[in-house]
């Protein structure tokens, strides 16, 4: 996919005139790319019109008006679209209270490791892709005792993984204390399968 640049992000005033249609357009391709598993985590698989509407966003509320600025939002979202044979995604651990925080938090670590797909048809190890955190993410936000609640996931993909993935594939989670797995909507799925691509 290709990642965006100052071209693609819309001056304040162009952007108020199209934010309600983009709004409503982000909404609905959020709702086919987001993947609860289990009652704790939510996967969200981003591509270059999430980001380029997070960008908006930021922008908006942070009240970026420079060249300058809006680069340093692309310097921070452009990692999060995902190249050819690559997903990219944002894990949340969705806790609603400081009792919940106490208590999974703590037993959650490492669980930015423990994400991964299982796809149909292949033998076990090549039909398993497992997700990957960079170094400085993991560093930033994975301490010994404590995970945090968001993480920033790579998958990559072979060839013949690319090809296998279709409907019947599930997303995993098999850390220690939180084994969930989900089969992707169909409409998920296809969705993927172009980032894919």
């Amino acid at each position: 996919m290709r990642k965006l640049t100052l071209a693609d992000i819309a001056d304040a005033r162009a952007y108020e005139r199209e934010r309600d249609a983009l709004r409503t357009s982000v909404i609905e391709l959020r709702r086919r790319r987001r993947v609860p598993v289990g009652n704790l985590v939510s996967v969200a698989f981003e591509s270059r019109d999430t980001m380029r509407y997070q960008i908006q966003e930021m922008a908006r509320a942070e009240r970026i008006f420079t060249d300058a600025g809006i680069q340093q939002e692309l310097d921070a979202y452009n990692p999060l679209i995902p190249e050819p044979g690559q997903l990219r995604a944002t894990m949340f651990i969705e806790l609603t209270s400081d009792e919940q925080v106490r208590e999974w938090l703590p037993r959650l670590v490492g669980i930015e490791d423990s994400l991964l797909f299982r796809l149909p048809g292949l033998d076990r190890d090549g039909g398993v892709v497992r997700g990957k955190v960079a170094a400085d993410h993991a560093g930033q936000l994975t301490r010994d005792h404590v995970t945090a609640a968001v993480h920033y996931v790579t998958f990559d993909f072979e060839e013949g993984q690319v090809a296998a993935f279709t409907d019947g594939v599930t997303l995993q989670i098999d850390h220690p204390a939180y084994h969930e797995s989900v089969t992707l909507l169909p409409a998920t799925v296809a969705e993927l399968r172009n980032d894919l691509g």
